[in-house]
């Protein structure tokens, strides 16, 4: 393997925060160990289209605690092919980075398999907020997500109790309902409801409004992750048969942005410092990891073909005590 003195540091898919931290800590590290140190912005459509430049001590001053990412992010169809791709090696080569530090979710690391592939050394950070990456425990911007989401709906539950009213509240997630499962647990929602667990209107949300109200409850928080289906239709579901006032609200893309949580600056840093120890050492095509709370890392196929469950427990913890 070619000697590495160049690293490229791009954030691919949608932003986390802590992604900015993440940054930070590979380009303050990298330059200490005496690597070059090259910020691609907007992701692999940046790399296509060769928009990099050298990163110094001074150019993550300030980033730790902010939002998003000052390397921007973008989607980029041309890389999922075979010829974008292979144009994204000779960039490489062509600007001198021979190795990438590629922070992102399960998309970004098929890219950076996809490089590995053809010779260009990478290692992925997992950042999403969705905490839907297979070989993590944690990934970047999940705490922060989960802690955005619970502020916005202790917030409704002022409106949602006053009107005695039933809130329906959908959280981000994907397919994946880390973020729903404990937010419904951390406030006191009567019903959670997630993608890895089917459900059913009358028994998982009526019957336990029914069984409330008769113990003097008149208001109601209801959780549902976006890959269960849609809000808005739950609730007119829900006021058609019970006749409550039900309101649906979508919390949306505000559970991506703010400050990083203490948790999300910690994680993201160390992930970052244990990137380029690996580089330092020629390990390389890995994904840096959470696993029992220690940072590890995996091969980059053995962490894609890897798969993740969630602990449903938590929704019997949330059924029993949310009554």
């Amino acid at each position: 393997m070619k000697e590495i003195k160049t690293i490229g540091v791009l954030t691919s898919g949608g932003d986390a925060p802590g992604m900015n931290a993440a940054v930070r800590a590979v380009v303050r590290t990298g330059i200490s160990k005496g690597f070059r140190m090259m910020g691609i912005q907007r992701g692999y459509n940046g790399l296509l289209n060769g928009e990099v430049y050298e990163m110094n001590l001074r150019s993550v001053s300030e980033i730790i605690h902010r939002g998003g990412t000052v390397l921007y992010t973008a989607r980029c169809l041309e890389f999922k092919t075979e010829e974008g791709q292979k144009k994204g090696v000779e960039r490489c080569r062509e600007l001198g980075i021979d190795a990438l530090v590629v922070i992102g979710g399960d998309g970004s690391f098929r890219g950076a398999k996809a490089l590995a592939s053809y010779g260009v050394p990478c290692i992925g950070i997992p950042g999403t907020i969705d905490n839907d990456i297979a070989c993590s425990e944690y990934t970047i911007g999940y705490d922060t997500a989960m802690n955005t989401a619970v502020e916005m709906i202790d917030k409704l539950r002022d409106t949602t109790q006053s009107h005695d009213r039933c809130s329906v509240v959908e959280v981000m997630g994907r397919n994946a309902g880390y973020i729903a499962l404990n937010v419904g647990i951390a406030t006191g929602a009567i019903a959670t409801l997630i993608p890895e667990r089917p459900y059913d209107l009358e028994r998982d949300i009526l019957d336990r409004m029914r069984f409330t109200q008769k113990t003097g409850k008149k208001h109601f928080i209801i959780i549902v992750a976006e890959g269960v289906g849609h809000a808005q239709d739950i609730a007119n579901e829900i006021q058609a048969v019970s006749g409550i006032d039900a309101r649906a609200t979508i919390l949306g893309h505000v559970q991506r942005g703010g400050s990083p949580t203490l948790r999300d600056r910690v994680t993201a840093s160390s992930m970052g410092y244990h990137a380029i120890y690996l580089l330092e050492r020629g390990i390389v095509n890995r994904v840096v990891a959470v696993s029992a709370d220690q940072i590890v890392d995996y091969d980059i196929n053995v962490a894609l073909a890897m798969h993740k469950t969630i602990d449903t427990t938590l929704l019997d913890v949330s059924s029993t005590i949310s009554i």
